[in-house]
């Protein structure tokens, strides 16, 4: 998420107020003190929004962060928050609990009530806000896993934390169809984060099942370049076996290696098209996804858009007035 606030462009006297505007307008109220002077504070704040989900990727120096019982009792639309940990340390303080959070942890809070979040060694962390409605689990479970580090120890969290923070880092599903794909799903999988600590298997297996599918896709989808991918890393990324993988796709309607193969072509067509694609040779192309055999990687080009690499990226080649040639006759789509 690339950040739309860097205070090195805000004069230092204007810091504290410019920050405190953006986390109250886009996020949540709450009192934010700032341990260095104003001249050596330092934030870039990332905001983005997924469907009713709300998203904030900061990086700042050392801050404590309380949610006031004056602030919470003001609160207008109820929401849970799921703090994850990228680097350092922090502290996540909420009914009578705190918990200690390290890289590939997190924690879950409520804006209903007073919490304090304490950053020692400045900020390195995601914040995504849930509605507490949209959740739909009991009142009791949600404050008996407030302030809980979940982490590697719980194998539902320790996968929660990497689809949130490709979520949260991704620009992509925050846009159009991607992010009503995933507003669904990820509220299902907090959910089976929750229940799944709190001790109810039952109210967390649905939740783990229905969004299985799209996790796995989206597990593809990251790793397309890497060239070990494989179904049986999938399947172990995913704690499921192999079997189960190809069933869970068969579903989906989706061919393992025939949607990879499809999916690593796109790429590489996109990449052909764009204003670089002249600096790497087409083969090199090809091989960053996948395509070791050049000939082969031609080959498959053309029967699935009717042009060769070559004939693509000519085709696409950028005009000095900015503008690209594009023949009708051969678009590769047809």
């Amino acid at each position: 998420m690339s950040p739309v606030l860097d205070t090195a462009f805000i004069p230092p006297r204007d810091r504290e107020e410019v920050v405190r505007n953006a986390v109250w307008e886009s996020v949540v109220a709450v009192d934010i003190d700032h341990r260095p002077p104003a001249e050596d504070l330092s934030v870039r704040i990332g905001l983005g929004t997924v469907g009713p989900l709300r998203i904030c990727s900061a990086r700042a120096t050392a801050v404590t962060i309380r949610r006031t019982e004056r602030l919470a009792r003001e609160d207008e639309e109820p929401a849970v928050f799921l703090g994850l940990q990228v680097t350092g340390t922090s502290l996540v303080a909420q009914n009578g609990r705190e918990c200690v959070l390290g890289p590939g942890q997190f924690a879950v809070y409520e804006s209903i009530a007073p919490y304090t979040l304490l950053f020692d060694e400045g900020v390195d962390h995601h914040f995504l806000r849930f509605p507490r409605s949209a959740l739909a689990l009991p009142d009791r479970l949600l404050r008996d896993t407030s302030s809980v580090t979940l982490g590697p120890g719980n194998p539902t969290a320790r996968l929660a934390f990497t689809y949130f923070s490709q979520l949260a880092a991704s620009d992509e599903l925050h846009r159009g169809v991607h992010a009503d794909a995933v507003v669904e799903p990820s509220v299902e999988l907090l959910r089976a984060v929750l229940t799944t600590q709190h001790g109810d298997p039952g109210l967390a297996k649905g939740p783990l099942e229905s969004t299985l599918g799209l996790r796995i896709t989206q597990y593809i989808r990251a790793h397309l370049a890497d060239p070990d991918l494989s179904a049986a890393r999938i399947a172990a990324a995913h704690d499921i076996s192999v079997r189960h993988l190809y069933t869970v796709l068969s579903g989906l309607g989706i061919s393992l290696g025939d949607w990879i193969r499809s999916h690593r072509l796109a790429e590489c067509r996109r990449e052909l098209s764009g204003p670089n694609s002249r600096l790497r040779t087409i083969a090199a192309i090809g091989r960053r996804w996948g395509f070791v055999n050049a000939t082969h990687f031609s080959k498959v080009f053309k029967q699935a858009y009717g042009l060769s690499p070559r004939a693509w990226r000519d085709q696409n080649r950028s005009h000095p007035s900015g503008g690209r040639t594009q023949s009708p006759q051969s678009d590769p789509r047809r």
